[in-house]
Order: structure tokens, then C-alpha cells, then sequence
């Protein structure tokens, strides 16, 4: 090859370098958006009025990749051993609620029934409540996921419509919080339990005092089930156990009702409203309401009350108004059973509810 030719070849090759930089500048690479993390629960979309929750990978559906609800990335539907057995979700912390004792009751009750973690979503709390939950925070029994809802909607302050309004967000985003949390443990927990602050899920059966075990119980009598529905019994707290046997002086000034006394169970047993309450298979249900799933894979069982039911425990039940005065009266306790499922665990209750009122220095010293 002569000089010339090789000179050529290099004059060519040397344009067309400058000739593909020249290209690249005039269709410069469109910049990708930058990735960017949110430490926050909640956060504000720019420009938007949308709020994102948080992201979910869930492959468990064709056509349905990504769900605007969870907050950790699956690795797909290979199995995963789950770090708990057991998780209760509580919804909806907000206001100056401040029940310590029937709080402190309920989380120690649920930690003898076998739960190893309850999850509560916490917009605002009373002080007093406040110091109890970062109690259980910092032992790991509780994890508590800021939910400031009410610095971005105005949301409603009840569940009843009529009463409360709608609001931006009905009830704080309980249908929110409950979804998030299903998808928050979908791969940490083996069961989800989802309830209210003022309810706790209560073996019935005999012998039968882990929640863990029942639901095991039901889940091999029921190989196909990923949803179990328990019924919802009301247990009024304007009326207590006359005896006060577990009315306690370490107690005292402690804030909030006391649930070893609430022994008085309505007799109104079947609940055509739909009030039910479930411990759920969280990796079978892609959607869930208050009292019902509304998506899942597989079947589910509505749990017989002599096996195992929901003590709600609230104020003045009111009856229907009453002729010829048509005034509101609350129920009496003709209309009530006394049940005291509750006092066969008073001997491990009590010590563990003391110790945890004793960490944030609520226990009367008893001489």
C-alpha cells in the first residue's frame, strides 16, 4: 500500500470520528431522571396534588408490576421465610388519644397469644401514650410509622359519614394504612392480623390460648384459605365487673379503661352489617377493606365464635330510640352476657402490664 492510499484511509477515518461527535451534539442523550429516595411515609408529588405512599414490586399478577402501596421490593414469588409469624396492624393513631392502660393491656395480650410484632401508623397521640410507644419501639416489639397525613389532606375524624363528613381522606386513610401494612409484611410475617385500636382477637376454644396456634389450627383443617373472618362482639365499657377484682391500686391515675374489667358482652351475636375482622395470609391478598378483602388468591374461612372472636370494647352503646319519648338510651345490661375470656390470662397479664407501665414510670408504688 502507497503513501497516498494510506494517508486516504487515515484522512477518512478521522472524518468520520468527528463526524459522529458532530452528530452527538446535535441529538444530545436526554438526561434520565435523577433517582431519588424519600425518607419520609408520606410524600408530596411536585407540581402535583397526588401523595405517594410508597413503591411495591409485586409480580404475583400479570399486567400488575408495581403498586402504589407497599414500601419494600419483592424479589418475586419464590418462596421467602418470613422473620414473624405474626403481625397486628393498627391503623389510624391520631388526636390526643391517650388510653395507656387498655393500650399497655392489648399489646401485652397479644405478645401471650404468640405475636411477635404490632405495626401502629401514628399521626398524633397523647403524651403520655406517646412515651409508652416509644417504650415498646425501642424494645422491638412495636414499630411505629409516621403517618402525617393531616400536614397534606384534611382527613375525616371518624368513619361515619353522616357524622364526621368526608373530608380530603376518609378516616385518616385507614384503607390505606391497612393495604400499606399487608404489603409492608407480605414477605417479613406469615399472618397479618388488621384491627382497630379498640379491639383484640380472642382464642375461644378450649385449651386454646395462642393466636398462632389456632390460626395454624384453622389453616391446616383449610389448606386453600388465605383470609380468616372473626366476628365482631361488643363489650360496652360504661358497665364493669361490680366485684372490682381486678380493679388494681398500681393503677391508679393511670389513663385509660381498664379491659379485665369490661366483662359484659352483648348478646346481639349475628352481624348482618358485615362486622368481621380477619387474620390474613398477607402474599394471598392484593387488596384488602375494614372488614373484608376485596382481592386475594385463595378461599376464606369465617371463623366459628366458639373458636375465636374480636372483643370491641367501646363507650355507651345506643339503642334505637324508644317510643313514646323517642330519646336515645344505652343499652342495659339485660341485653348483655358476662364474659371473662379475659381474666384466664390475669396471671401473666398483670406482671407484664405492670413492668411495661414501670419503664415509663406510670406504676403507683404499692407499700
Amino acid at each position: 500500500m502507497n503513501k497516498q492510499k494510506l494517508w486516504f484511509i487515515l484522512l477518512l477515518f478521522t472524518a468520520g470520528i468527528f463526524m459522529y461527535i458532530f452528530v452527538l451534539n446535535l441529538n444530545p442523550k436526554k438526561e434520565m431522571c435523577p433517582c431519588r429516595t424519600s425518607t419520609q411515609s408520606i410524600t408530596p408529588l411536585n407540581n402535583t396534588k397526588h401523595l405517594l405512599v410508597s413503591a411495591y414490586m409485586d409480580r404475583r399478577v400479570k399486567g400488575w408490576d408495581l403498586r402504589i402501596i407497599g414500601n419494600q421490593e419483592s424479589g418475586g414469588t419464590e418462596a421467602i421465610e418470613p422473620q414473624f409469624n405474626l403481625t397486628v396492624c393498627i391503623p389510624t393513631l391520631y388526636g390526643d388519644y391517650n388510653n395507656v392502660l387498655q393500650f399497655t393491656q392489648t399489646l401485652e395480650m397479644y405478645r401471650l397469644l404468640g405475636v411477635n410484632r404490632v405495626v401502629v401508623y401514628n399521626t398524633s397521640c397523647g403524651p403520655d401514650l406517646d412515651r409508652l410507644l416509644r417504650s415498646y419501639s425501642q424494645e422491638g416489639f412495636v414499630e411505629m410509622v409516621p403517618w402525617p397525613v393531616d400536614k397534606h389532606l384534611t382527613p375525616s375524624k371518624g368513619w361515619r359519614y353522616l357524622a364526621h363528613g368526608p373530608g380530603d381522606l376518609h378516616y385518616y386513610g385507614q384503607l390505606t394504612t391497612l393495604n400499606e401494612c399487608i404489603y409492608r409484611y407480605m414477605d417479613r410475617s406469615r399472618y397479618v392480623l388488621l384491627h382497630d385500636i379498640d379491639e383484640i382477637i380472642v382464642p375461644y376454644g378450649q385449651n386454646q390460648n395462642s393466636l398462632i396456634s389456632l390460626v395454624s389450627q384453622l389453616q391446616q383443617q383449610n389448606p386453600n384459605a388465605g383470609v380468616f373472618l372473626f366476628e365482631m362482639h361488643l363489650f360496652p365499657t360504661d358497665h364493669v365487673d361490680p366485684s372490682a377484682k381486678f380493679h388494681l391500686p398500681q393503677w391508679e391515675g393511670v389513663p385509660g379503661i381498664n379491659i379485665l374489667e369490661n366483662i359484659y358482652r352483648l348478646y346481639e351475636t349475628k352481624r348482618e352489617d358485615g362486622a368481621y375482622k380477619m387474620i390474613v395470609q398477607p402474599r394471598m391478598v392484593q387488596q384488602t377493606s375494614v372488614h373484608r378483602v376485596l382481592k386475594n388468591f385463595g378461599e376464606t374461612f369465617m371463623v366459628p365464635p366458639d373458636m375465636g372472636l374480636v372483643m370491641h370494647l367501646r363507650g355507651c352503646l345506643i339503642t334505637h330510640t324508644i317510643p313514646p319519648s323517642y330519646k336515645k338510651q344505652c343499652v342495659s345490661k339485660e341485653h348483655m352476657r358476662v364474659d371473662t375470656r379475659l381474666w384466664g390470662f390475669h396471671d401473666k397479664l398483670i406482671p407484664s402490664v405492670d413492668k411495661a407501665l414501670g419503664r415509663i414510670g406510670m406504676l403507683r408504688e404499692q407499700h
